[in-house]
């Protein structure tokens, strides 16, 4: 029986319920050390044992050891059910039996492992609800708490509850955005029965003392009778008293008893057969710690587990330090030969008291293992600790822990890493280790020192930009080519690819000056790359571009000549700049669709936010917001605050064509919502942008313009929210009467126009024109011939609106009608609300009332529902479109299930004759 959890009981069997009826749902148990969370997820375990259906329960816990073990976490937990890894996707499959070293290592993303998790427990949730535990989360190993959350995200008609317990302070288990629930102490009347069901036969003064000290915790008042007993108990924190009384259990057992639980204290794994190589004694000292309840052996799985884990730590740290380096040496040594070389590295490790170039050595394999099986996180570990441990190889094993923790997205530890190798590479050597020569080639010592040096900047510097350092990371790009280290201009070239895009985001011009400056001075030729650079540089510093070739040429160039695809994205975004739409749409798209088929989940990000400006140009509204969504989404999983950013800007913006006022606002926060003390929010612009356009729609002309002022005349103006805002700030100028505010950006997008030659710019500089100078009529009828050329619907109705005002105020209502008429249609077929209410106003100024359209079968569809549809409809499969959507396949289902009805269709044949784009 449980006392006082009442409340918290409910709330984990209402999970457990909604479960068995096919629904799902996630909780984090949080609370300090013996206050309940393990007595609850065994409620759990019972509650999903205690049905007639049956529920599968699957457990496992963090370890402490094993916390910088790549997947140990997650193969403890899904051991029972690998069989099932078999029937996952292909990419999944190999990406899981990767981590868990049961088939070759494979390039994945770290992501993919989430997504076969995800698919797995869809699964085997198919046969049967499925009930997943993991206690002690905060020991989790980096790769497995991130595949499990990954998983748990996206949880949705599953049949599968997961509950996660974790103690408070550090290590964090950091779970944002899911259920939680704090167990505090328990009541006092209920403290009160706990104590007296253990022992009815304490002393008054004892049983008070017991309440006052436990506070109630559960296990502290449990425990401490036996140490207040003995009057061993001072003045300590709670878990330094719980552990006393654990401490007082072990003291009493044999010496040889006390030398196995320190072997099992110091492995933790629990695996039997590894502790008995290592022990000096064999199983028959075992049975008084399991008598004394302060461990128990599982027969079936000969694992040996402590009844808390505040029992291993008295254990091991009331053992002395000659002890405790004497078992770590025993259980090395009882690993040599086996599977387990990065346990093996991590007990080496732990046993050597200063350098230790064998220990190094062994981590450095590891670390290159846990690389080739994404397990990143790990992979920093071990080479920051190998670093520690030989210092002839020291700054070459930070730099490669700084790459590693990039990798795996811990852009603090990222930064620091690389801040520790900075000092150990001014003078960079390579090691002649010979431990090293052997290790394997991603580990192995630098021919010499400007590549490694190069290698230190470029990741330091993506872990500052990462954080919105920008200026920061450009000045450590710049450095590292201008002190003259940098001899081979291509890879000059890289480096200051990363340069160009830090300064263009961050809109300093010293810092693109100071970036101009290095351009010039390492040459390069005119090869694509150079010319991209040159014409974003240009761009951002204003400066013309006559001697460059057409920025359409450099794009299409650049384009097949360089396949990174973080650099295809800068190729991109200046394509978006030189209006080239439809070709960074297919390419944007092109990088997504290889992105998804190749799991790399990491990518999607950026090549989803780039994909949605490019729709959001083209006004495919939709289609933007169901990419700005994922992006978004996906990017806040992965720790991208940049492209987060910069992904809810262009949420913000489709929000206000929308005129939903409190939906873009939330979005526009959300630019800046991550970027406390960082430089720059990279999403502000479109977000100001969109907060501008907002005020617009809703007639606030003077707010509108002084965010679209801040767009148009900031730092980032050379951007595309900078430049393509100018016709809204004309519009804004205008109806405030104070055009005068808007000559100069007016003037700066008409010479973008002129150069760009685009129709649907076009369109909008003579829209500019009509409000600006003499001949408005022949102005807007440019306009309009242009936006047949190359229609953008929201765009076209709002020239429309324009022009239908201004005939009505001339007195031509006739002619106004059939104008006024077509914007209203365009702004209904984009959900435009509030600009089509301005238009239907305007009819009914003309005297004319007509019927408006209803909304298009895709208007009740939420973004993931629309994608969906649109996949079915080209004839995948529900797993099949899991895969791309990484989502699991009831997931799919059940989001097909609820469109079908909005669509008016039963069947995925009936999809195919729907109008399902833009």
């Amino acid at each position: 029986m449980l006392h006082g959890r009442s409340s918290e009981l409910a709330t984990v069997d209402r999970l457990v319920r909604a479960a068995r009826a096919g629904g799902s749902g996630v909780l984090v148990l949080r609370g300090e050390p013996g206050i309940g969370k393990s007595a609850l997820l065994d409620s759990a375990a019972d509650s999903a044992a205690d049905t007639a259906e049956g529920m599968r329960v699957l457990r496992g816990c963090g370890i402490e050891f094993e916390a910088e073990l790549p997947f140990a976490g997650l193969h403890l937990l899904l051991r029972p059910v690998l069989d099932g890894v078999a029937g996952l996707p292909a990419p999944q499959r190999r990406a899981l039996e990767s981590a868990f070293g049961l088939g070759p290592a494979v390039p994945a993303d770290r992501m993919l492992v989430g997504l076969a998790v995800l698919s797995l427990v869809s699964e085997l949730a198919a046969e049967v609800p499925l009930l997943c535990l993991v206690d002690d989360a905060q020991w989790l190993d980096r790769p497995s708490a991130e595949a499990l959350l990954f998983a748990a995200r996206r949880l949705g008609a599953e049949s599968t509850a997961m509950i996660f317990a974790a103690r408070d302070g550090r290590p964090a288990f950091a779970a944002p955005g899911l259920p939680s629930l704090s167990l505090t102490g328990l009541a006092p009347r209920d403290a009160a029965a706990l104590v007296d069901e253990r022992d009815a036969t304490l002393a008054p003064d004892v049983r008070a003392r017991v309440l006052a000290e436990a506070a109630g915790n559960p296990l502290a008042l449990i425990e401490l009778p036996l140490v207040l007993d003995t009057g061993t108990c001072g003045p300590l924190p709670l878990t330094d008293r719980l552990q006393a009384a654990f401490h007082g259990q072990v003291a009493r057992l044999p010496a040889p008893t006390r030398e196995l639980l320190l072997l099992a204290a110091a492995d933790d794994s629990g695996e039997l057969a590894v502790i008995l190589r290592a022990a000096p004694h064999d199983v028959r000292h075992l049975p008084p710690a399991i008598e004394a309840g302060l461990v128990r052996l599982d027969e079936a799985d000969r694992r040996l587990a402590f009844r808390h884990p505040l029992v291993r730590a008295a254990v091991y740290q009331g053992a002395t330090l000659d002890q405790r380096l004497a078992a770590h040496r025993a259980l090395a040594d009882a690993l040599a030969g086996t599977e387990r070389a990065d346990l093996r590295a991590w007990h080496l490790a732990a046993a050597a008291t200063g350098t230790d170039e064998r220990a190094a050595a062994e981590l450095e394999r590891a670390a290159a293992q846990a690389a080739e099986r994404n397990g990143h996180a790990a992979a920093a570990a071990a080479y920051e600790r190998a670093a520690e441990l030989s210092p002839p190889a020291r700054g070459r094993l930070f730099v490669q822990a700084a790459e590693a923790a990039l990798a795996a997205g811990e852009l603090d530890r990222a930064r620091t890493l690389a801040e520790r190798a900075r000092p150990e590479l001014r003078d960079p050597s390579p090691s002649s280790r010979p431990e090293v020569r052997d290790a394997p080639p991603s580990a192995g010592p630098e021919a010499h020192d400007a590549p490694l040096s190069r290698r230190l900047a470029r990741a330091l510097a993506a872990a500052l930009s990462g954080q919105g350092a920008f200026r920061q990371a450009n000045r450590v790009l710049i450095e590292q080519v201008a002190a003259g280290r940098d001899d081979d201009p291509d890879a000059a070239l890289g480096t200051l690819m990363d340069a160009v895009g830090n300064a263009w985001f961050a809109g300093d011009r010293d810092m693109v000056a100071r970036t101009a400056d290095q351009l010039d001075a390492i040459g390069g030729g005119a090869g694509p790359l150079r010319l991209v650079q040159d014409w974003i540089v240009s761009l951002a510093m204003e400066r013309s571009t006559e001697g460059l070739p057409p920025m359409g040429e450099v794009v299409a160039a650049a384009r097949r000549g360089h396949a990174q695809p973080l650099h295809l994205m800068h190729i991109a975004g200046l394509g978006l700049i030189a209006g080239l739409d439809y070709q960074a749409y297919d390419l944007t798209a092109e990088v997504t669709a290889e992105s998804r088929a190749a799991g790399t989940i990491g990518l999607l990000p950026p090549a989803l936010y780039h994909l949605a400006v490019a729709e959001s140009a083209l006004g495919r509204h939709r289609d933007a917001e169901g990419s700005a969504t994922e992006a978004l989404t996906i990017a806040e999983d992965t720790g991208q605050w940049q492209w987060s950013s910069l992904s809810a800007g262009v949420l913000a913006y489709l929000a206000a064509v929308e005129g939903d006022e409190e939906r873009c606002r939330a979005l526009a926060a959300r630019t800046r919502s991550s970027s406390d003390g960082k430089i720059f929010s990279p999403g502000a612009p479109r977000a100001d942008w969109a907060l501008g356009l907002l005020d617009l729609a809703h007639g606030r002309a003077e707010p509108a313009l002084e965010h679209l002022e801040r767009v148009a005349d900031g730092p980032a103006r050379h951007q595309l929210p900078g430049q393509r805002c100018a016709p809204d700030l004309v519009e804004a100028a205008v109806r405030l009467g104070s055009p005068e505010r808007a000559a100069e950006p007016y003037r700066r997008f008409a010479e973008l126009a002129r150069r760009l030659r685009r129709a649907a710019v076009g369109a909008l500089a003579e829209r500019c024109a009509a409000l600006l100078e003499p001949g408005a009529e022949e102005h807007y009828r440019a306009a309009l011939h242009l936006h047949e050329q190359d229609s953008r619907t929201f765009e076209h109705a709002r020239t429309e609106l324009l022009y239908g005002e201004w005939l009505r105020r001339a007195r031509r209502k006739a002619e106004a009608r059939t104008h006024l008429t077509a914007a209203l249609e365009r702004f209904d077929r984009v959900g435009a609300r509030p600009w089509a209410e301005r238009a239907d106003a305007e009819l009914h100024a003309t005297g004319l009332t007509i019927r408006r359209a209803a909304p298009g079968v895709l208007a009740g569809l939420t973004p993931q529902e629309l994608q969906i549809v649109r996949l079915a409809a080209q004839g995948l499969s529900n797993r099949d479109i899991a895969a791309q959507l990484f989502i699991s396949p009831r997931t799919v289902g059940h989001h097909l299930y609820k469109a079908f009805p909005k669509l008016g269709v039963a069947s995925r044949a009936e999809l195919a004759g729907l109008p399902l784009h833009d």
